[in-house]
């Protein structure tokens, strides 16, 4: 079953689920260190696009898909009056947002694999 595209999206998003999370976390824990910028992890869609399918040229004329390569983490742009005195751009508030957001996909994801794991299952049969 691994061969299926669709568990492979799925480990896919676990994974930078729990880099996210990981990224949280490290912004909450430096919450009061100085200078401490706030970090989070590229778009699902950034990863989703340098996926291993790739477009097939069946003409010379045809224009050849860009590579891009994708960073991990990146910097969090702090709105207007967000950095406190020290430099730190962590915002609490923010930051649980962001943690109530990787709960949900997480949940979503989870029950997407189960139900086509079902679904599968009862095809079998």
């Amino acid at each position: 079953m691994s061969d299926i595209y669709l568990f492979q999206v799925a480990s896919q998003k676990a994974q930078w689920l729990s880099a996210r999370q990981t990224a949280v976390a490290d912004n909450v824990a430096n919450a009061n260190t100085p200078g401490y910028h706030a970090l989070d992890v590229q778009p699902f869609s950034t990863f989703l696009n340098a996926s291993p399918i790739a477009l097939a040229a069946t003409n010379p004329d045809h224009i050849a898909p860009a590579d891009s390569s994708v960073a991990s983490l990146k910097e969090v742009d702090p709105e207007p009056g967000e950095e406190s005195m020290s430099g730190n751009t962590v915002s609490l508030e923010q930051q649980m947002i962001n943690l109530g957001a990787v709960s949900r996909d997480f949940s979503m994801t989870a029950n997407i694999r189960r139900a086509f794991h079902q679904l599968l299952l009862a095809a079998l049969k």
